[in-house]
């Protein structure tokens, strides 16, 4: 088997489910694991699923992800639009990076519109809920394929 996706979700995706349903959805960070590792799995390859509220966690599972992964999504959540070392981190990588976000960040506060991490993520995938990490895993696989090639 091929290395693994990593899967990173930024502060407050722990409380999905709960926190704001009208705008994150019902469905919890468990049920989000559920359906990447089928995604996944379907494709050949496991993932690694984390997610910290630590600014400094992520970054380190960033440089973690060098070495260890095919690919990674990530749902920066609010540090998207605030971490210049996320950004730094995720420069580093010489793997496919797609970012990912349960809603469309393009229709909610300006502030929300432009995150640091689109300046390196190879795509993103947004608005779809608790599916948008699905897509956003099928993506980084076809990435992650097209560039063994």
């Amino acid at each position: 088997m091929s290395k693994p996706i990593y899967v990173l979700s930024g502060p407050n995706l722990n409380l999905l489910g709960v926190r704001e349903p009208e705008i994150y959805g019902k469905e919890t960070l468990e049920d989000v694991r559920t359906r990447c590792e089928r995604r996944a799995g379907a494709l050949g390859h496991a993932v690694v699923f984390r997610q910290s509220n630590h600014e400094g966690q992520l970054i380190d599972w960033v440089q973690e992800a060098r070495t260890e992964a095919c690919a990674v999504v990530i749902n920066p959540a609010g540090y998207g639009h605030t971490s210049v070392a996320l950004l730094d981190a995720l420069k580093t990588l010489d793997i496919p990076v797609v970012e990912c976000h349960l809603s469309n960040p393009a229709a909610r506060e300006a502030f929300r519109r432009e995150t640091y991490v689109s300046l390196v993520a190879t795509g993103v995938v947004s608005g779809f809920g608790g599916a948008s990490y699905e897509l956003a895993v099928e993506a980084a696989a076809g990435l992650a394929r097209q560039s063994q090639n």
